[in-house]
């Protein structure tokens, strides 16, 4: 996945708003005035920060060393930071759609 295909998968999931609060060089997603994503435009590596459930964000920690690590400047508890290279795009848009959910609370699941 690419920056472009990160941002069309979450503005089509409701009621999302991008913006630019923390500086120009990152893009942050929010559903009810809450952030779900975050994604850092300077990085070398396609890298974005989303909150997670404590227990699956170990678990994904484990599952995923080279790709999932405690969020940057976050909450490390709630928030992964996700490296996207080498996931696939259906686990990508999940850990996505997860995030939003957490915010969202009760809304639907969007594929």
């Amino acid at each position: 996945m690419n920056i472009e295909e990160l941002r069309t998968f979450a503005l089509q999931l409701g009621e999302v708003t991008e913006g630019f609060p923390f500086g120009e060089d990152t893009l942050v997603f929010k559903t009810n005035g809450k952030i779900f994503m975050l994604i850092g435009l300077d990085a070398v590596l396609l890298s974005m920060n989303l909150k997670c459930d404590p227990e699956k964000a170990l678990e994904l920690r484990e599952e995923f060393p080279e790709n999932v690590v405690p969020g940057f400047h976050m909450n490390k508890k709630h928030w992964n930071t996700v490296i996207v290279e080498g996931l696939k795009t259906t686990f990508v848009k999940e850990m996505i759609n997860e995030s939003y959910q957490l915010v969202a609370r009760g809304k639907k699941k969007v594929n």
